[in-house]
This record gives C-alpha cells, structure tokens and sequence, in this order.
C-alpha cells in the first residue's frame, strides 16, 4: 500500500533587520508602513498559506559601535502589527517573536490573550530566548540572567503563560440577562505559581480565548533547544533545508516526543526558505546570481568578512584579495547583537578554510561571502520549484515552510501566483481553509478537546 500524501504546510516571514531582504532593490517598499504588512498578509491570506510570521529585534545591531545600517533598520512592535492586521484579514494565522527571556509571563499571556479575540483565534507565539547581554542593556536586566539558564526560565515562562491562559474555563461566561449573573464561577481567573523564576498570584483577567492557547512556536537548534520544542511546541522552525539534513533533524525532533506522551503529529517541523522564480530553470538561476550580488554588495561582504576577522576591515577593496592579517581572537567583538558571530566559534581556522576555498577558485572577498553564504533554498520555474518543494516534504524532511522573500512587500505574490496552483494541481495544499483558527490550519487539537495528558504538552 502507498504512502498517503502528505499536505504541506506554507507560511511567509515578513523579513526584518537581516540582509536576505533587498532593500535597496527599486521594487521593494517600506518595512515600517503598515501598508507593506497589509500587502504581505493579504497576499499570503489569498494563496491560503497557514500564518504569517514576524521576528523580533529587540536592539538594532551593531558594527564598530555604528548601527549596522546595511540591515533593513527598526521593526515596529510585534503586538501592534499583528493586531492591525487581524482587522484586515479573516483566516490567515498571526505569529509573532516574542522574547522569554525580558518580558514577564503575566504580560505576555494578556497580550495573546487578547490577540486570540481580535483575530477569531488565529495568534500564535515563537517563543525564544535572548542570548547576548548586548541585548539586555535596553532592559532593567542586563546581563544578569547567566546564558546557561535561558532555557529554565523559558520553560517555566511557558508553563506560567500556560496556567494564565488555563485560569479560564471555556464556558465562564454565562451573561444570563434574566438573572443577572454574568460568570459561572466567580473564581474565573484566579492562578497562583510558585517557582524559581516566577512568583505571582492574582486574577488574570482575559476569558479563555477561541484557541483556549495560543500555537506554541520554538526555533532553537541546539540539543536543548530541541527538547524544549518536543516537550512543549506545537511547531518547531528549522534552518536545514537540504534533503539529507532535512530528513536527520525531523527524525531526530519527532522522536523525542513519545517520553512527553506525545505524538509525531502534534509537533509541525518547518524550515525557513528563500526562492528566485523564473520563466525557466536557466532564467532563474541567472536571477538568483543576480539576487545574491544584490544582497552581497561590497560593503556587505566586507562587514560579513568582520564577523569572523573580529577587526575593522573597511579599507580592504571587496573586490579584492583576502586580508593576510588574521583574525583577531578576543571576547570583546567588532559586530553585536549578531548571531552569526557564534557560528565561528573558531576564527583562525575559519580563516584558513575561506583563504584556501578563495585562492582554489580565484574568489575576492565579495565572491566568497556571495559563495560561502546563504543561497536561495528554491531556485527555477514555477514547476521545478512546486515539485521540489513537494519532494522534500513527501520524504519527511519537513512539514512544510516558512517562505521569506527577497523583496517586501511584493516578493511573495509571484510564488502565490504561479507555485501554489501548481501545488493544489497536485493534490497536496488546500484549495481553501477548511477552519477558522491557526489550529484548524495545521491540524493541531484545541486544548479543550484533547486528553489531558494532550493539553499539557499543547
């Protein structure tokens, strides 16, 4: 008996402070406005994709004690953009980064609490940690929370959010105008935690909301990170999008849900994606060169080539030769609040690779960091594209993905246009939303109606 196919999963990540996004591009548009955010949801709205994804940056990065203005620079606040476009929108979910790590359960719950009501049950919640002290010097913080235990806190932070969002039963609300009694329990609300981060009690004063929970989102990569998705998440975000390396991260996350009672459909694994669209697979190939030269300028590469030589590299020509001098070894670093720096977590042999990779195939500075970066995960026609995709997922190297395109707000309309037909032809993406909520849209059990052992884990 063949395998069943599986429904792939879509969603789109308004693209922030990085440099995948064009910016400089003459097609591409404000990332502030909020007519940018209204094209980006309508748009993924009417190819039915599952949700909409924002990040977060909480401090603009920096370089040489400059604000690295080759990023696209400032986000507004996630709550306030999501909460406009639950007006103008009807079905598409809202999912928004939102940091465990200086924020307080208490607070954070009210506010998806609250988006879950205005939006008809489509919010949802990456949860993350923060990493750095650079970070938390906008906060009262600091750096006083010690990296180790980010995860303890974020684990307790969900537990605490998930006790809020449960002080309200699905049916408090009797509003029965003949008597005047408006709650069934006037204990509605009430919640006590004790714990070794929290320590609060009081009346949480948002009634249960139509997801009873918000979706619980988790992008952490690391062992830990991965046991955290597999206790708690409902959906986990991937940065592999090669088949093999697909296939080794979703067995690996899948099979750690069974000692949380759980099951492998109860956790979506999906990966972010880049795409370069084309009449045909040569014209696409061509265009993703171009995009990469555009998203690599001199500047950039030259900036990209700081993170790892850890000193100011800015009288180096991009077009030329690699610096002979090495990288600098130092905890004090040129670039901050960036995560790539942690992928180089030793600079001098890195350096040897990139100058050995650069004189093997005559590569400047700029050619290298166009070379050894981040290219697009989908590149040709529209078919070519639609059948890769189905490929990948088909063999249980992912749910689905998280699209983010090179330009805002229009980049994703030709992938709406021209690869989502192709993808309902072939039997394995809806043609229209069957449900209203976000957890209708990935087949994930409402709390309420789940076993108790379920409801925990969602």
């Amino acid at each position: 008996m063949s395998k069943p196919l599986k429904q792939i999963h879509l969603a789109a990540h308004f693209p922030g402070v990085n440099n995948t996004t064009v910016w400089s591009d003459p097609a591409a548009g404000s990332h502030i406005e909020f007519s940018s955010f209204a094209h980006f949801a309508r748009t993924a709205e009417r190819a039915k994709f599952d949700f909409l994804f924002l990040a977060e940056g909480l401090r603009l990065r920096e370089q040489g004690g400059k604000i690295y203005d080759l990023d696209v620079v400032g986000r507004p606040d996630t709550f306030t953009v999501l909460a406009a476009l639950a007006a103008v929108t009807e079905r598409i979910g809202l999912t928004g980064t939102i940091n465990s790590t200086f924020n307080e359960p208490y607070e954070v719950a009210r506010q998806f609490a609250s988006l879950d009501h205005l939006s008809g049950g489509r919010s949802a919640w990456n949860v993350v940690t923060s990493w750095d002290a650079f970070t938390g010097e906008n906060f009262r913080r600091g750096g006083f929370l010690p990296q180790g235990e980010r995860y303890s806190r974020a684990r307790e932070f969900l537990a605490t959010a998930g006790e809020l969002f449960d002080s309200w039963g699905p049916d408090e609300i009797l509003a029965d105008q003949a008597t005047g009694a408006f709650l069934r329990d006037t204990r509605a609300g009430a919640f006590e935690h004790r714990g070794r981060h929290f320590d609060i009690h009081g009346r949480f004063n948002v009634p249960r909301s139509p997801q009873g929970r918000p979706v619980i989102f988790q992008a952490g990569d690391s062992d830990e990170g991965r046991e955290f998705a597999a206790e708690g998440a409902d959906a986990i975000f991937s940065r592999y999008a090669g088949l093999a390396e697909g296939r080794a991260f979703y067995a690996d996350v899948k099979g750690r849900l069974a000692k949380y009672g759980r099951r492998p459909d109860q956790l979506l694994i999906l990966p972010a994606a880049t795409f370069v669209l084309g009449d045909t697979d040569a014209e696409a190939a061509e265009l993703a060169r171009e995009v990469r030269r555009q998203q690599v300028s001199g500047a950039t590469a030259l900036r990209h080539l700081e993170f790892v030589w850890n000193r100011d590299l800015s009288g180096y020509d991009p077009e030329g030769p690699l610096p002979e001098v090495d990288p600098l070894v130092s905890e004090e670093h040129i670039s901050r609040g960036r995560a790539q720096v942690r992928m180089y977590r030793d600079p001098l042999a890195v350096a040897r690779e990139w100058r050995e990779l650069a004189e093997a195939n005559k590569w400047s500075i700029r050619d290298l960091v166009i070379n050894t970066g981040n290219r697009q995960t989908f590149v040709g026609a529209p078919a070519t594209v639609a059948r890769s995709i189905d490929e990948f997922v088909q063999a249980d190297a992912s749910d689905g993905f998280i699209l983010v395109p090179h330009l805002t707000p229009g980049g994703l309309d030709p992938f709406a246009d021209q690869v989502v037909p192709l993808l309902q032809e072939r039997g394995v993406f809806r043609a229209d939303y069957e449900g209203t909520t976000l957890r209708d849209h990935l087949g994930l059990a409402h709390p309420d109606s789940a076993a108790p052992a379920q409801r925990a884990a969602s």
